[in-house]
Order: C-alpha cells, then sequence, then structure tokens
C-alpha cells in the first residue's frame, strides 16, 4: 500500500449534498451513516436445496421463503435475517460465490461511475419488490453488489449472527479506496456517509463509528486460485470454527485453510459449488474488523 498524500476523492458533482437523511429513488431512507455502507450478504448458488442443506449443517441456520420468488431464500439465525441466497449463478452465467451489497440512492448513478472508473456491471440494474440491485465488479475483478431500496437497520446489530465483517484482498488497497471511495461517496464529509481510516497497512471503512469492512493489498490478479485473486471476503462469527470445518467437509466443501489455535480461531471455507467464506470465533466480537 503506498504512502501518499492522496485521498479517496469526494462524490461527483452531480451528487446532492444535504441532510442528514437521504431518500433512494424507491422512497425508502437511508439513514445517517448507512450510504455507501454494507447493507446485506448474498450467495449466488446453482441449486438452492444443496445450498439450503449444506449451510443448514455448517453453519445453523434455517431458511425462510423470499419474496423474489421460488429460487430464492433468507438465511436465519435464531430468527434473524442473515444473508440471501439465490439460486441464479447457472441462470446469469456468474460463478458462486458470496457478495457483499452496499446501500446506494441510485443504483444507476452507481453504476455508471463503475464504468466510468474501469469497473463492470455484471447484473443489472434490476427490479425487485422492495428495491434495485446489481451486481458489480471493480477494476481489478472483485465483485461487488449496490442495492437501492428498504435495507435492514438492525443487520448488523449485535444480537444476531449477520456477518461480522467483510474483507478485501485486493492488489493495492490505496487504489482500491480511491474507486469505492468515488463510486459509495466514503469520505465524502457528509454525515451519512461511511469514514476512512489508514492503520497498519490497511484500509477499513467505519459506518456509524464501528469497523465494517478492511481493504488489504498484496492478492495477484492474475493468480487461477480464487482465494488470491483480488475478491470481498464474508466472515461470520460462529461458537465452534472446528464443528463448522469438519461440516463443511462431510457436507461436500473444503477447508481452505485454518487456524485453530489463535485467538481467535478462524478458517476459510468452500462451500460445494466453490463460494468462499470465512468462520471466525465469536469471541472476536464486531469490533474486530
Amino acid at each position: 500500500m503506498h504512502h501518499d498524500d492522496r485521498k479517496p476523492p469526494g462524490p461527483d458533482s452531480t451528487t446532492a449534498s444535504g441532510e442528514k437523511e437521504r431518500i433512494s429513488r424507491t422512497g425508502s431512507v437511508l439513514g445517517e451513516s448507512a450510504v455507501g455502507a454494507p447493507c446485506w450478504v448474498s450467495l449466488t448458488a446453482r441449486d438452492l436445496a444443496t445450498a439450503e442443506r449444506f449451510y443448514g449443517a455448517v453453519m445453523g441456520w434455517r431458511f425462510r421463503p423470499a419474496r423474489l420468488g421460488d429460487q430464492f431464500s433468507v438465511a436465519t439465525a435464531h430468527g434473524f435475517p442473515v444473508a440471501g441466497v439465490g439460486a441464479i449463478a447457472s441462470s446469469f452465467q456468474i460463478a458462486a460465490a458470496w457478495t457483499p451489497y452496499f446501500a446506494v440512492l441510485s443504483a444507476n448513478d452507481t453504476v455508471s461511475r463503475v464504468q466510468e472508473r474501469g469497473g463492470t456491471a455484471a447484473v443489472g440494474p434490476i427490479p425487485f419488490p422492495n428495491g434495485r440491485a446489481a451486481i458489480l465488479a471493480d477494476p481489478d475483478g472483485a465483485a461487488f453488489g449496490v442495492w437501492e431500496g428498504e435495507i435492514l437497520t438492525s443487520w448488523r446489530s449485535e444480537a444476531h449472527s449477520a456477518p461480522a465483517w467483510l474483507r478485501l484482498q485486493t492488489r493495492d488497497a490505496f487504489d482500491a479506496a480511491i474507486f469505492y471511495g468515488e463510486v459509495l461517496d466514503w469520505a465524502c464529509g457528509r454525515p451519512e456517509c461511511c469514514e476512512v481510516r489508514y492503520q497498519e497497512e490497511e484500509v477499513v471503512l467505519f459506518s456509524g463509528g464501528r469497523p465494517a469492512a478492511r481493504l488489504g493489498s498484496g492478492a495477484v490478479e492474475a493468480d487461477p486460485d480464487p482465494a488470491v485473486r483480488p475478491h470481498w471476503q464474508v466472515y461470520f462469527t460462529v461458537t465452534d470454527v472446528e464443528a463448522c470445518a469438519r461440516a463443511a467437509v462431510e457436507w461436500g466443501g473444503l477447508v481452505v485453510d485454518q487456524d485453530f489455535t489463535a485467538r481467535p480461531p478462524s478458517a476459510t471455507l468452500r462451500d460445494p459449488d466453490g463460494a468462499q467464506f470465512r468462520v471466525v470465533g465469536r469471541e472476536s466480537g464486531r469490533g474486530s474488523a
């Protein structure tokens, strides 16, 4: 990561300035510190039943139907929504993967910003009953999503098992911070937007005063291993990391790496379709991002 005086730029001149709450085009309110923040994660799977069996066994999640159709479901933990699952990988010709979504005021405007800055649009924006979404990729190929619409304000609550944090492993974290800052309005100075800080050679994203994501350097752009190429990784807190790793193998998945002696213990897992995620011991808490 570079040590220079560059800073992630503020919003485009066409972005409205203003108040502590923003209204998206769907009429939903994005509260203070919501704009540009992680607001959901979703698994693009090939088969819904297979994904539900695997994550039910490994993570202990239950599933309920989503409003999006019979190829979608919502994973819950202790009755709280954790993530979405959609059997759309084959339909859209995309890889099975965990994708983080970031809240935006306009999906159309964000897609345009991404394309203007060297990124690509893989899917959308497409309409859903409660908003609009797009799946994108940054200039180094890391996939992410944006969401314009209703958001679950309690999704990152301490009370349930939503993702602990997100991590972008990329070629150059500083360059990535500039890209994401421009397209998601990070560090733009408005009270409803996220803050960016630089800590220990990494970029840390703060939403509402709490760490939400980290951006780290070192990924190899052309490496054949998806764990080494630039990508966003979702971290879930669990009670027993070793039990999750054993269950992953038992149900057709793979343990990519593991460290059960660390504090907190952690492991990187892949489901049977190849979607990668990480589990960490619950004692790590939310502040570990």
